[in-house]
């Protein structure tokens, strides 16, 4: 039987030549027939709120003790979540891949979507990742998308010498202008029978194209989604925010997602390198253009159509915001990105599939909760111990608590120190340590985040990137990981 002829057509632009850039005509993008953050909350989910608040209020004006209890109780039992799910995450061995190598004849077709605004200065970068991906071209489409109002990004992309495999797309102005929006416009033109979604300052290991394709083709069909590892970059120096981003991510790609996945629950997908069946993402009417966080509402919503979603090895290796006016922003429009797909998970199936609401659970609903108690509740605890130890310089805290906090930070440095293992570095004892100071920073986004979830629901604050200042810590091709 012939061999089934699975190269794409040359791309618009030849090889190292003249930029072909594609302006996409104004189309509707609404979403048709199906819920989704468009619609902030339900009529009912609006009530509930209100009712809530209310009760709320009558009972710190009634028994202000009482509502402290109860809030106290509240976040036990979410810390407690939070502590035993990350505990036997790291007890969770990673499950072994058992994938075969394709040969480069049975290759899938393969698109590659770049959303991109505002991302001049790393550009360069950007294709030279690109390009170093092992892959044939005959069968690789890459599409940088671009906003139609981004000048310097438009002239920085036409300056440079594409290859052949890559395409500049512009999307037309509208709104909402978000991420999402531009991968649905890219998607209408993806030619590959798989796509995967990297950001501007993503350097994604060589392989893996080549790893996805093939877990894909000895998997069954219901497998539609592969998160691949983001990994943040060793920036040569301590700083507080870098070396905790990169503990936090650790312990969440190499660790989280992969016990996830293999306990066969869903979980929300990380913003890039997602790998995905494209007639399954076409099925499910690509993203959603006004969820903040698309990449967690997708994985959900293939998880209640009956999809699987799996994990790779080979990672994506990315740089960690080294300020505070990167990293507030930032962690504010993900927190409001979980409400809002939380939101959204709770008005569909989700609540009455019992696999599906209980990764629901134990991810976002846990992080969300997470991140708007653990501050107040810290600072609440440390102003009640000042009180009590004031008058004799006597304190008394708690057994219970001491218990949970030796615990929830215990389980965390467990999991953090696996993570960083896995990627074959070594825990530092200084950033384990320094969780417990990260943590309440997470209740200062979750404010902004629970302020803009009201005001502006889907305003996207850009997380503006520069240009490496050095290299990873690792190499492109890492092979298997550790324990």
């Amino acid at each position: 039987m012939a061999r089934e002829d699975r190269r794409l057509e040359p791309a618009l632009a030849p090889a190292c030549g003249p930029v072909s850039v594609e302006w996409i005509e104004p189309a509707n993008t609404a979403l048709i027939g199906r819920d989704g953050a468009h619609q902030t909350l339900s009529r009912g989910q609006a009530a509930g709120v209100g009712l809530a608040g209310l009760l709320a209020a009558i009972g710190v004006a009634l028994n202000p003790t009482g509502a402290m209890m109860i809030v106290h109780h509240l976040f036990f039992a979410v810390f407690l979540l939070g502590a035993l799910t990350r505990l036997a995450a790291a007890c969770t061995p990673l499950a072994p891949t058992l994938a075969p190598p394709l040969a480069d004849a049975d290759l899938p077709t393969y698109t590659i979507i770049c959303p991109l605004y505002r991302e001049a200065e790393v550009v360069v970068e950007l294709v030279q990742s690109l390009q170093a991906l092992d892959y044939p071209r005959d069968r690789l489409q890459a599409l940088i998308v671009l906003e139609a109002d981004d000048d310097l990004t438009l002239a920085a992309v036409r300056a440079l010498p594409l290859p052949a495999f890559i395409q500049v797309l512009v999307v037309p102005r509208g709104t909402p202008q978000t991420k999402p929006r531009a991968c649905n416009h890219a998607l209408d033109r993806a030619r590959g029978e798989l796509v995967v979604i990297y950001d501007a300052e993503d350097m994604p290991d060589a392989g893996q194209l080549r790893e996805a394709a093939a877990r894909f083709a000895a998997s069954d069909p219901n497998l539609a989604c592969l998160q691949a590892p983001l990994r943040i970059e060793d920036p040569g120096f301590s700083l507080f925010l870098p070396s905790q981003f990169r503990l936090e991510y650790a312990a969440h790609f190499e660790v989280l997602l992969p016990a996830l996945a293999r306990w066969g629950l869903p979980f929300p997908l990380g913003g890039t390198s997602n790998h995905f069946r494209t007639a399954i993402l076409r099925e499910q009417g690509g993203w959603d253009p006004y969820n903040v966080t698309e990449d967690a509402d997708i994985g959900f919503r293939l998880a209640a159509a009956g999809y699987r979603l799996g994990v790779i090895d080979r990672p994506t290796w990315e740089t960690a915001p080294t300020t505070w006016g990167q990293w507030l922003p930032q962690r504010a429009r993900w927190i409001k990105g979980h409400m809002q797909t939380i939101a959204v998970c709770l008005r569909g199936p989700v609540p009455g599939q019992p696999r599906n609401a209980i990764a629901l659970a134990l991810t976002l609903a846990q992080s969300v909760a997470s991140s708007h108690l653990h501050g107040p509740i810290m600072a609440a605890m440390v102003v009640l111990a000042a009180i009590d130890f004031w008058p004799d310089a006597r304190c008394t805290i708690a057994s219970a608590d001491l218990t949970l906090y030796a615990l929830g930070w215990g389980a965390s440095a467990i999991a953090g120190a696996r993570g960083v293992m896995r990627t074959r570095a070594r825990p530092k004892s200084l950033h384990l340590f320094g969780m417990v100071l990260y943590w309440p920073l997470q209740s200062l986004a979750g404010m902004k985040a629970l302020h803009q979830f009201v005001t502006a629901p889907h305003r996207w604050d850009k997380t503006l990137h520069a240009p490496r200042s050095g290299g990873h810590s690792g190499p492109h091709h890492t092979g298997p990981l550790g324990p």
